[in-house]
């Protein structure tokens, strides 16, 4: 297989518009798929995408829209789904395609919900994608950044260096530098702890919780996230790379962190369900919180601060008693 050969975009949220900008930067061409068509008709018309970052605008000429997913993913050879996690099932049941020559790229940073399992996992054993033609697709990205062209950084992990190498040549620009890394397992599961915590955060800063206690609380999660990574996949990892901590870090700070907003929108005292109403957009810390729980009951590594989240979104325990009660498992 060529790599990257011809890429598609699958999704049509903030994150796969900001992927879609990159990869215009060394591509001429791509192909994008969206479900809902009057999305498409409205992008064409307009220049940009009607409903996410419609700032970034794009020539139309230079991409292949289609609605059709078996169509876009026929004539690629790449394929960068760009789905919230929440979604992915019910996007992919209406392939009919053979993929398991594709070279798959996951930018979905969460776990499939149900199955309880991580997007690479899910292709591997559902579409029978060899571990070659997988890669995960991290780091500290914001989209709304994607659109002001503000340095940032992206890691694509997968077993197969050659391939990883190849596929981070189209990505490089002015405004985004890469890295490779074996370590596809760790890559994803930090890339789902991280909207959790950066759910704490919120839930924290909801309570008027100050700077000083964040700083805590951070440093306590990137040791709880170590801690797991290492229970689930031995591997020599330094958490303290961008594509860990980094991404940590943005997740739980930036005004742009969809999780963070969803947080203190319940620290504030907002119920689950009206926070999900208000925002309009997917908070994938919240379905992560659960089936992170769920995996680690299996491991029984001690996790206080995912505890603590998911008392509070699911198990609808007070957001005030239950970050006082952390706090003192916090050092």
């Amino acid at each position: 297989m060529n790599i990257p050969g011809r890429i598609a975009v699958l999704g049509g949220g903030s994150w796969a518009t900001a992927i879609a900008k990159i990869l215009l930067m060394n591509n001429e061409k791509i192909n994008w798929y969206m479900r809902r068509e009057d999305q498409l008709e409205d992008f064409i018309r307009l220049g940009h995408n009607p409903s996410y970052i419609t700032s970034i605008l794009f020539d139309t000429n230079r991409i292949n829209f289609s609605s059709d997913i078996n169509h876009i993913v026929e004539n690629s050879d790449t394929l960068i789904f760009a789905i919230p996690s929440p979604f992915v099932k019910q996007h992919l049941v209406k392939l009919n395609q053979d993929i398991s020559e594709k070279f798959i790229v996951s930018a979905i940073k969460g776990i499939v919900p149900d199955e309880n399992m991580l997007v690479s996992d899910y292709f591997a054993k559902f579409y029978r994608i060899p571990a070659r033609n997988i890669a995960v697709l991290g780091g500290p990205c914001h989209a709304e950044e994607v659109a002001f062209e503000r340095l940032s950084y992206l890691t694509i992990a997968s077993t197969d260096k050659n391939r990883t190498e190849c596929f981070a040549k189209t990505l490089n620009s002015h405004f985004v530098r890469t890295s490779i890394s074996d370590d596809v397992l760790g890559v994803e599961y930090s890339s789902v702890l991280k909207n959790v915590y950066a759910i704490a955060c919120g839930i924290c800063h909801g309570l008027k919780y100050g700077d000083n206690f964040q700083s805590v609380l951070l440093s306590n999660a990137i040791e709880e996230m170590d801690s797991f990574l290492h229970a689930v996949h031995t591997l020599t990892r330094n958490v303290c790379d961008s594509v860990y901590l980094g991404d940590l870090l943005v997740t739980a700070y930036s005004r742009f962190s969809r999780n963070r907003i969803f947080g203190t929108m319940v620290g504030k005292g907002y119920s689950v369900k009206t926070a999900h109403i208000e925002m309009e957009m997917i908070a994938e810390g919240y379905y992560g919180t659960k089936c992170i729980k769920e995996i680690n009951d299996r491991y029984g590594v001690e996790m206080p601060i995912l505890n603590a989240v998911y008392g509070i979104l699911y198990e609808k325990k007070s957001p005030v008693s239950e970050i006082k009660e952390l706090t003192a498992f916090l050092r």
